[in-house]
């Protein structure tokens, strides 16, 4: 049986050489507070892209200077961002990897100095600043802001866009009643608290037409938090609005114990996939090929992400490959060392 993991995936215009995708990580790597790519990214995207991942996407990227997670994150808030990330995609689709851009505002998690913003005025936890509520001016800016980062990375060469909904940043935090106290239509019933993220995404797509990812993190682990059967509800609309494939995650939104072993948020991607009947990627202690054969044979989820391990060995694929019984091209200038 051929092995699906690297079977090429194809979604609108854009086809993926595998199955496999490199999960978006802060590299926390830019200088002088600018949000500039660097070097670091440079050596760090690429060589996965020589390793043999077929899609590659950008670690959160901030669309507002305010939005960033921390200082130095990478940023997409201005146009003279586009030159660096424009010379990053190259390199990447040099070597034939895909590449996408995880689109991102930290909200209250952000580590910075002045005032962060959030849906409610409310901490994550007792180290952390408090967040001023968001007023509609507010709002309408911030989703400016991802409209603007969408044409940014549409004009530097991404392929993929990837909207951060997942993690306790600004968009899960409107999604959760834990985060989202408000009493104006971006709050209260669950649609309202979608309001934000569906607003996010009708902004992009007057800029966007490639594929289009959501990450979301399916469960808070908190009894009044949202489970996976409220995902699969947010799946629907998500489907409805065109999002091509749901990255799933879980956890972070407040602070939370959270069980983990290999593969724990696999099921949330195969409920989602299954009862909401879109495209899912899974995520989340993915070690082996072995593992990650299992979840597309068995289609539990449609991609794989691959975070940690990717930075153990960024040459995950062979290894992969090798344990598979698979066949991969190598580049040229490794074959006599590849298999």
């Amino acid at each position: 049986m051929e092995a699906k993991l690297f079977t090429p995936f194809t979604i609108k215009n854009t086809t993926f050489r595998n199955r496999i995708v490199m999960s978006p990580m802060c590299m926390y790597s830019c200088h002088h507070e600018n949000g500039m790519v660097e070097n670091w990214h440079r050596t760090h995207y690429t060589s996965r892209a020589v390793g043999g991942v077929g899609l590659i996407i950008v670690e959160a990227t901030a669309v507002t200077p305010q939005g960033r997670i921390s200082s130095r994150d990478l940023g997409i808030w201005s146009d003279e961002h586009v030159n660096g990330l424009k010379a990053l995609t190259e390199l990447i689709k040099e070597n034939g990897a895909s590449i996408g851009i995880q689109l991102a505002h930290a909200g209250r998690k952000a580590v910075l100095e002045g005032e962060i913003v959030a849906p409610s005025a409310l901490a994550f936890n007792e180290n952390m600043k408090t967040p001023k509520e968001m007023t509609k001016d507010d709002i309408r800016e911030t989703i400016e802001a991802f409209r603007l980062g969408a044409e940014r990375a549409k004009k530097a060469g991404f392929e993929v866009i990837e909207i951060h909904g997942a993690h306790g940043y600004l968009i899960n935090e409107f999604l959760s009643p834990l985060t989202n106290k408000r009493t104006d239509e971006y709050g209260g019933s669950q649609e309202n608290r979608y309001r934000f993220l569906r607003e996010v995404i009708e902004a992009v797509k007057t800029v966007w037409d490639g594929p289009l990812f959501v990450r979301i993190s399916a469960n808070d682990y908190h009894e009044e938090g949202l489970t996976v059967g409220d995902y699969v509800q947010i799946g629907h609309w998500l489907k409805e609005q065109g999002i091509d494939l749901i990255d799933v995650s879980s956890g972070a939104v407040v602070p939370a114990r959270i069980p983990t072993f290999p593969g724990y948020q696999v099921k949330f991607a195969e409920k989602i996939k299954q009862e909401a009947n879109i495209p899912t990627g899974a995520v989340g202690l993915i070690t082996s090929g072995i593992q990650a054969e299992e979840i597309l044979q068995n289609e539990r989820a449609d991609l794989i992400f691959i975070a940690r391990e990717l930075l153990r060995d960024p040459y995950w694929p062979r290894s992969a490959a090798k344990e598979l019984g698979a066949k991969i091209e190598s580049p040229k200038q490794y074959e006599r060392g590849w298999m």
